[in-house]
């Protein structure tokens, strides 16, 4: 039988504020607020093109539960287009933009199906081939329960079956913990494809049947590195195959500088600016993270010679004249020299009280800032990520502030 070709997509977060990115000049501030938009146009301008059989969006269309009058003036536009194209949409809404939430109603137009607050089974039929959908939306912001069980097993092997869900593996808590599921869960219910959202790291969890988080359209913070898209899929039953299109408009990214030989200032912002610059060429613009490897005992006198925070701010200045632009969020300094070992046991002493730390202690320790009325507002959920680049700050800042004593 003929093979179905449609997109998988999940988490677009229209109009997401990108918290904590007030550095930016405001022009690139600009581009980082749009950029959710800018992923979904293309989006809907490949499926134009390329009139796929239909397009899935699993969850999480909205960054909040009032969506924004933009957000969902941008949406319906997109919509139109792919209903002028006859293209018919299956959405369902996720923990951000769950049914519960209060907005200004708008219309959708007659190609999208908008699953509700129950699993239910959506019949479709593509020249001749029977395709049956799965799927809710979230009433409720937390959905702790299992939805997997209210997913119908697949009985007729005639049909091709496609689950959406928009929740996490048990166990896995990169995000919070929603809708959970085991692989064995999915793989029990026969289906063709599961299409995943809620993680925004794209990745194939089993490979028969295909389960697939597409991750979402762009990046919103440092920890959502690289290249951001969905997924196009062909099925006809017995194999799957994927081809990812990017869609970022900004990427974040760590970028790495050898610093090897390096004892000169303009020497190091011309091994920066060269990285940083290749990067942009091959992705756009981008925020990145330099990552300084290979540094010696004289590069570690260089930078000791001034602030961190100076180096930054020039460095700053020179990616900020290039075009597409390009932020350096963080410097991070590997360091592999003598000064590195002669120090290493104080440092580690340090780095082992740090460790030891309980949740409970970090909490603590950082109440002073969450707690804050005006800047705890402004920051996301601390995960173990988070906590691990706390760290490798405080081994970094210990090694510079002790080559100014040297």
């Amino acid at each position: 039988m003929a093979s179905i070709r449609f997109i998988h997509a999940a988490d677009l977060h229209l109009d997401s504020p990108f918290k904590g990115m007030t550095e930016l000049p405001q022009e690139m501030l600009e581009q980082l607020r749009e950029s959710t938009f800018a992923a979904f146009d293309q989006l809907i301008n490949y499926a134009v093109e390329t009139k796929p059989d239909f397009v899935l969006i699993v969850g999480d269309v909205y960054d909040g539960e009032e969506r924004s009058l933009k957000a969902q003036m941008r949406f319906q536009s997109g919509m139109e287009k792919l209903n002028d194209a006859a293209i018919p949409v299956f959405v369902t809404y996720g923990n951000h933009d769950h049914l519960n939430g209060k907005w200004t109603r708008f219309a959708l137009p007659a190609n999208v199906f908008e699953f509700g607050g129950q699993v239910e089974d959506v019949c479709i039929d593509i020249r001749g081939r029977r395709v049956v959908l799965h799927g809710f939306s979230y009433a409720e912001r937390h959905i702790k329960e299992r939805m997997i069980d209210s997913y119908p097993v697949a009985e007729d092997r005639d049909v091709l079956h496609i689950g959406l869900l928009h929740g996490s593996a048990a166990g896995d808590e990169t995000h919070a913990v929603y809708a959970p599921f085991t692989i064995a869960d999915l793989v029990s219910k026969r289906y063709d494809y599961w299409a995943l959202g809620h993680i925004h790291k794209r990745q194939i969890l089993h490979e028969e049947p295909m389960v697939v988080y597409s991750g979402n359209l762009q990046g919103r913070h440092r920890n959502e590195r690289g290249s951001k898209g969905f997924y196009e899929v062909e099925l006809d039953g017995h194999e799957t195959k994927l081809n990812f299109v990017s869609t970022s408009s900004v990427v974040f990214e760590r970028v790495e500088v050898s610093c090897k030989g390096i004892q000169h200032a303009n020497e190091w912002f011309s091994a920066c600016m060269e990285a940083i610059d290749s990067f942009t060429y091959e992705n756009g613009s981008a925020i990145v993270e330099i990552i300084l490897t290979d540094v010696e005992e004289m590069t570690m006198e260089l930078f000791s010679q001034s602030g961190m925070d100076e180096w930054l701010h020039a460095l700053r200045e020179m990616a900020a004249e290039r075009e597409p632009f390009a932020f350096v969020q963080k410097i991070h300094i590997v360091q592999t020299s003598k000064l590195h070992a002669a120090y290493e046991p104080l440092v580690e002493s340090v780095l082992q009280q740090i460790d030891s730390w309980t949740t409970e202690q970090w909490k603590g320790i950082l109440e002073d800032l969450y707690g804050h009325a005006q800047a705890g507002r402004f920051l996301d959920r601390l995960h173990s990520e988070d906590l691990m680049e706390i760290r490798k700050d405080a081994e970094k800042l210990l090694y510079v502030e002790m080559s100014k004593l040297k």
